[in-house]
């Protein structure tokens, strides 16, 4: 079985499977409400595709490291986002494509307050909340068909650990 490190989540490193949401202090920041709230702007794409964009709630499971990761998915229509809701922290495992299957999978740690959105077409992990059993709010499309692609790995992956 194949094994791949944890990295922590950063914008630079994350920037070819997608966008880290976080009240970023180089984020563009307005004032509003009259002065009332900070807003961190336009934090990460929504890709429809067509569809209806949905909010929903998550709640994952809690997993400890090491994981093994046996099956990626992705989303060809439309874009998907988790930030979650108590500031736990959880594991985010991708693939860039590879002539329509997922290439060697990379892992990342995402610190408190921390989310992800994914592109269209992106090969991802299903949820890995890390601190117990975690709410997310989800930002994907709802009312669509055939936005699910699951792949099973030849070769599942272990994440962190010794």
């Amino acid at each position: 079985m194949r094994r791949i490190a944890v990295e922590p989540l950063t914008r630079q490193g994350f920037l070819p499977f997608g966008q880290v949401i976080e009240a970023h202090p180089d984020a563009e920041r307005r004032i509003i409400n009259r002065g009332t709230t900070e807003r961190f702007h336009d934090l990460a794409r929504v890709e429809t595709g067509g569809g209806r964009p949905t909010i929903n709630i998550f709640r994952g499971k809690a997993h400890t490291l090491p994981v093994i990761v046996a099956r990626l998915e992705r989303h060809p229509k439309g874009s998907q986002s988790f930030m979650p809701l108590g500031g736990q922290r959880f594991l985010v495992v991708v693939a860039p494509d590879q002539a329509g299957t997922p290439g060697m999978p990379r892992a990342f740690l995402t610190a408190p307050g921390q989310g992800v959105s994914y592109p269209a077409g992106q090969w991802h992990s299903a949820l890995l909340a890390l601190d117990g059993i975690g709410d997310f709010l989800v930002v994907d499309l709802g009312d669509v068909e055939d936005n699910l692609e699951e792949f099973e790995l030849a070769e599942p992956v272990t994440v962190g650990g010794g």
